[in-house]
């Protein structure tokens, strides 16, 4: 048997494989609510065979959506239309969920990827003011966020822990928290982005202190058979900036605390940030944590072959690998992975006939 197909706990949710369906905007919610796109999307990637899919950042306030057409969980009506795109999917997959609850911070209200991506200024259709750490923009010259008061933070750890109590009433298994890709929980981390002056600034302690402080109410909320995970960039790419040696010693609070998984990507915070992009490119970051923390390690970044998946785990880079383009691109990847290393991968009765004449016994 291959390692990518072995069983593995994220806390006490155990997983059918190695296989992680990576959280991806859709930018496709009408006010924060799932549409029939989600239902679409969703259930063709439940039917994939991978052993986990998480569902894409979900801002936990309206505020803290990236554009205005992501998914939110905030309120009642975000929370029904989420659940009947989840019931409609759970009647004929059995695959575990997961949720990313997320806040853009800085990097919110900008227009979606394919009408340029660019911020949308306060006072603007579809565009409001942003919040972060401290005022500076994500670009230079681009709409100043609110540096965040007490209030603010303390509001916006509330949103978290009533979103995570909603995610559980919708029956989601796992809750990743969105600490990468620059966005807020990041933009405290991450002296480039965090200019303050009281416990929340300053020295790593205290730029670790928000994220620390929603990990552990999310955690108090939602249901210890449950899984809570934070996904983080092991590094902004930038001098001076968020690195690897911070995301070790931040993985090994959440670790102390009783993280149950961490989630290793990269960048996003700054648009200096130089990333030596290619195959496997942030597997040497989880692979350092990963020799700092008991919890599960995952990888993600560039994997697209299931022999290099295999290597990952083999060598001892991460606990699990993560895909995201490359599943879109490929939405049966691990029947093909599970093919191309003489394993096994799960599939509905409807498909059952589809198993290649050169790979009988493929699918259990």
């Amino acid at each position: 048997m291959s390692q990518l197909f072995t069983p593995i706990k994220l806390g006490h949710v155990e997983l059918p494989n190695r296989i992680i369906i990576a959280p991806m905007c859709q930018y496709s919610a009408d006010q924060g609510q799932a549409t029939d796109w989600h239902q679409i999307h969703l259930g063709t990637l439940s039917q994939s065979g991978a052993g986990l899919l998480i569902l894409e950042a979900t801002a936990v306030v309206p505020e803290g959506r990236i554009t205005y057409a992501d998914l939110g969980l905030w309120d009642d009506a975000t929370e029904q239309a989420l659940g009947k795109v989840l019931k409609a999917i759970g009647q004929y997959s059995d695959m575990p969920l997961g949720i990313q609850l997320a806040h853009a911070g800085r990097k919110a209200s900008t227009h979606k990827p394919w009408d340029g991506g660019g911020a949308i200024a306060p006072g603007s259709d579809n565009g409001w003011q942003t919040f972060s750490a401290s005022d500076q923009p994500f670009q230079e010259g681009g709409p100043a966020p609110e540096a965040m008061d007490k209030a603010g933070i303390e509001a916006v750890k509330a949103a978290f822990v009533a979103a995570a109590k909603r995610a559980d009433r919708l029956g989601i298994e796992v809750i990743e928290l969105h600490a990468a890709h620059g966005y807020l929980l990041h933009q405290f981390l991450s002296p480039l982005s965090n200019q303050r002056r009281d416990e929340y600034g300053g020295n790593l302690e205290n730029r670790m202190r928000l994220l620390l402080e929603v990990f552990d109410a999310v955690r108090a909320v939602f249901p210890k058979e449950k899984a809570v995970g934070v996904r983080i960039s092991g590094t902004d790419w930038v001098e001076g900036g968020w690195d690897l040696p911070q995301s070790i010693a931040l993985a090994k609070a959440l670790d102390a605390r009783g993280c149950d998984f961490i989630h290793v990507s990269s960048g996003g915070l700054s648009p200096l940030q130089q990333i030596p992009v290619g195959p496997s490119y942030q597997v040497p970051l989880s692979d350092a944590i990963k020799a700092e923390v008991k919890m599960p390690v995952i990888a993600v970044g560039l994997i697209t072959d299931p022999h290099q998946a295999e290597a990952v785990l083999t060598e001892g880079n991460a606990d699990a690998v993560a895909l995201a383009r490359g599943i879109l691109y490929d939405p049966r990847w691990p029947w093909h992975a599970a093919a191309a290393l003489g394993d096994k991968a799960h599939a509905s009765p409807q498909y059952l006939r589809c198993e290649p004449h050169g790979v009988k016994g493929l699918f259990e």
